[in-house]
């Protein structure tokens, strides 16, 4: 389940990456000819699409369920991006990267949610971290491959940067199979008046577990009477959010917004960074994208445990406090023309070990706040909010790296420190523990009377 779940974030760090790796090659595309603003616009495009895909499939998916909803995001991702290698110009790239986005983005919705509904709750802060980390390993895989798509001794980068795009569809389709053997969420069936379909599972994996030689204490009673809902009306989400949770809600808004802009002004110019400012060819950017891919990974993987022990208020409030930090310290280290392309690498590697756990945590959070009947839309609520904030970042750095300026660019960089100590303030104040508690404890459901 986890190898199945986390492979959509292996997948969008793979798009990431590749948008980043490919942004010389699309400059020198003798086709395409992309300034550098027309490359931060498609990654716009990419972002406003994935906003679009979670607010539509995230809707879906509480009235359809998480399974149905892992196929149909999947499959509209196979299909942009593999024709996205056969796109001709701007406009036809867009609008693939747009279609990309709202497959991944659909995906961000259904998968959460079953993570949080299949995962046990002494382990979920960890395990959520760590999936969502693996973003990172799409990253390297990408950066690693692009070391060969994009160098001229090897291969035609004007070709090179297509199979880019076209192999992501390749591993997709590995996947799409593999998930056709997970379960559907017991909860999501238990509240939508299918009992019996989440008994069965439910014994399934205790039979499993009884097998392997564990004893099953008893289940606690729970005096609760539930009444199972075909859908929750959106009035009823509505309120939820803003009259039950209002708390919650902006703490939430706070999160996906901060972790949006940090990450996707670094991370969506990152190849720009190096190649206007250091000099490193288009083709070698893969080589600087590795270690900064081993720091994301390495940060939930090591950290992620302390969320589930120490706790999530003070591990949210450590994390965003020293990404912003951290990166403000870079930016100053950058505008003053003391680092190398090796030494900004470095710097922006320890930053996002801790900036990685962090937008885990964002995420971490919006999924296990809310109710289960509207856990999905709201995840996808906060990171449409979150992900709109950002999708300007892209575009904003684009030209702020097209100027020249390092004085301009650290005006960017001072602004998402700013937003990440914003965000480790409003956790003093707004952060919740939720801790190795059931779910229904964190929210009670709607349908409980």
């Amino acid at each position: 389940m986890v190898i199945a779940l986390g492979i959509t974030w292996i997948l969008d760090g793979l798009e990431v990456t590749i948008a980043g790796s490919v942004a010389g090659a699309l400059r020198e595309s003798p086709v395409l000819q992309f300034s550098a603003s027309d490359v931060g616009l498609a990654n716009s495009a990419y972002l406003v699409g994935a906003v679009t895909g979670a607010l539509f499939f995230g809707w879906l998916t509480d009235r359809w369920g998480r399974k149905k909803l892992f196929s149909i995001t999947l499959g509209l991702y196979l299909v942009a991006t593999a024709a996205t290698a056969f796109t001709w110009d701007l406009p036809s790239f867009a609008l693939m990267r747009f279609l990309t986005g709202a497959g991944i983005g659909g995906e961000y919705s259904a998968i959460n949610s079953a993570i949080q509904e299949l995962i046990p709750a002494r382990r979920r802060g960890w395990t959520d971290l760590v999936i969502n980390g693996s973003f990172w390993i799409g990253a390297a895989l990408a950066s690693g491959a692009s070391l060969i798509l994009l160098n001229p001794d090897i291969i035609d980068p004007e070709l090179g940067w297509r199979i880019a795009f076209f192999g992501g569809a390749a591993i997709g389709l590995i996947i799409l199979w593999l998930r056709r053997f997970l379960p559907e969420s017991p909860r999501w069936l238990a509240t939508h008046g299918r009992a019996e379909d989440a008994e069965i599972i439910i014994e399934g994996i205790e039979q499993r577990v009884i097998a392997e030689g564990h004893t099953l204490p008893e289940a606690p009673v729970s005096e609760a009477v539930l009444r199972p809902r075909r859908a929750t009306p959106l009035a009823e989400v509505v309120h939820t959010l803003f009259r039950t949770y209002p708390r919650r809600t902006f703490y939430c808004v706070t999160l996906m917004a901060a972790q949006a802009f940090f990450y996707n002004a670094i991370f969506f110019t990152y190849a720009m960074m190096l190649t206007d400012f250091y000099g490193v060819r288009s083709a070698h950017v893969g080589y600087y994208i590795l270690p900064f891919a081993a720091g994301n990974v390495l940060g939930p993987l090591l950290l992620g445990r302390l969320f589930d022990s120490w706790g999530r208020r003070p591990m949210i409030m450590l994390t965003y406090a020293m990404s912003g930090v951290l990166l403000a310290a870079t930016g100053f280290a950058f505008q003053a023309e003391l680092l190398t392309a090796t030494t900004q690498t470095l710097c922006w590697s320890v930053t996002f070990f801790f900036a990685s756990a962090a937008a885990s945590a964002a995420y971490l959070t919006a999924a296990e706040s809310f109710p289960l009947e509207m856990r999905a839309l709201a995840i996808a609520v906060f990171y449409a909010l979150g992900t709109l904030f950002g999708a300007a970042a892209p575009f904003v750095f684009g030209l702020l790296i097209e100027s020249g300026s390092r004085t301009q660019v650290l005006m960017g960089y001072l602004l998402g420190a700013a937003l990440m100590l914003l965000a480790a303030l409003a956790t003093m104040r707004f952060g919740i523990a939720a801790e190795r508690k059931p779910l229904e404890h964190v929210a009670r459901p709607l349908s409980w009377d």
